[in-house]
């Protein structure tokens, strides 16, 4: 009898440790889209699973500024212009996203 309950409660035991983990993965992955793009020449901000033109400029937690124009104001003060698919993230990090090209009829 005690065996079974052992058995029992390590299962349900491991059952709630892979769900918080789920979770956290989510909350991670979730989090990794949080940016301000430039796409197409527009510059759109992505925050929350939703994706919004930029119409102000953004304070990344480094420090460093998004401008709604499609420059970025590092926190040492240099400018960088972003060119397309150029994303910057919300630690000032700037990476290149895989833009999708349209295919021809």
């Amino acid at each position: 009898m005690k065996r079974l309950l052992i058995i029992v409660l390590a299962f349900t035991l491991g059952t709630s440790l892979k769900a918080q983990d789920t979770t956290s993965h989510k909350k991670m992955h979730h989090q990794m889209k949080d940016c301000v793009m430039m796409k197409e020449g527009k510059m759109i901000q992505m925050k929350d699973g939703k994706t919004m033109d930029l119409t102000q400029d953004v304070t990344m937690t480094d420090g460093s500024v998004v401008m709604a124009n499609g420059s970025l104001k590092k926190k040492d003060g240099t400018t960088v212009e972003l060119k397309n698919g150029d994303c910057v993230m919300m630690d000032g990090t700037v990476k290149q996203m895989g833009m999708k090209k349209k295919k021809d009829m």
